[in-house]
């Protein structure tokens, strides 16, 4: 009879264990920085390495595509529509990303995300409802979204303060490099990989894991190639070699730790 009721509570002890949920969380917190310091915004108190002096009044982006390279090989993925995340300084609640709760524990030799919405996710009319929406590239222009807006106020080379609008998504490419709507000829995908420092980290079971995504801003203007706004100007949705160029210097503008 003993026996009997230790093999009863056993069975019911293994069934109760194989139904508790695994809560393991992979959450990613955004900051902003400029040489070292949070950014503040609406303050001309930034120069970059061409020399512009600026201030930085907005910023908003996407991110996707989320892979996390384990350390047996293997490749991990959010599911469906957490691969997507929106990021708006405004908002606090958009700078924080939950990746979703089924990212296996485990040792992690790095991640990699795209920045902005690989060509198959950037598809017009996919967002209905505000923020997101507000992110629409103009169907003229290539259609789908806004990959980044960061917008804000440089002065030019006789001190005058003029708006730029640092924007990102889909370029085209001009007969005659007319700029006229009517004359594109193609479409070019500006959406890139971005593989942030930061190493080695482990996935713990059962905990919320956490890592901090910095978006270091004046390694938008200064590597591998010097961002001269007085050489771009303030618009440059419609001038493939600014996004170009926005793009190159992107590879590095993030760095990852862990806490």
């Amino acid at each position: 009879m003993t026996t009997l009721l230790f093999l009863v509570i056993f069975l019911n002890s293994c069934g109760e264990k194989e139904q508790t949920p695994d809560n393991t969380i992979l959450k990613i917190q955004f900051r902003h920085s400029v040489d070292g310091n949070p950014l503040e915004l609406n303050n001309m108190i930034y120069t970059n390495t061409a020399g512009n002096n600026y201030e930085i009044s907005e910023i908003m982006y996407f991110i996707s595509d989320l892979r996390l390279y384990k350390h047996d090989g293997s490749i991990v993925t959010p599911d469906g529509w957490d691969n997507i995340h929106y990021v708006d300084l405004t908002l606090p609640e958009t700078q924080e990303w939950i990746t979703g709760n089924k990212i296996p524990s485990g040792v992690y030799d790095s991640l990699t995300f795209t920045f902005g919405l690989s060509v198959e996710n950037n598809q017009s009319f996919m967002f209905v409802n505000p923020p997101e929406v507000n992110m629409a590239w103009p169907e003229v222009l290539g259609g789908g979204y806004h990959y980044m807006m960061m917008n804000g106020w440089w002065k030019d080379l006789t001190g005058t303060r003029k708006p730029f609008n640092f924007h990102l998504g889909i370029g085209q490419i001009y007969a005659n490099n007319s700029g006229d709507p009517d004359d594109i000829t193609g479409f070019v995908h500006n959406a890139f990989t971005v593989k942030p420092e930061g190493g080695t980290f482990t996935v713990t079971k059962g905990k919320t894991n956490t890592g901090i995504l910095v978006m270091n801003i004046e390694s938008w203007f200064d590597t591998p190639v010097v961002y001269d706004h007085n050489h771009f100007g303030g618009a440059v949705m419609q001038n493939q070699e600014a996004m170009h160029t926005i793009c190159l210097n992107g590879a590095d503008v993030f760095s990852l730790t862990w806490e």
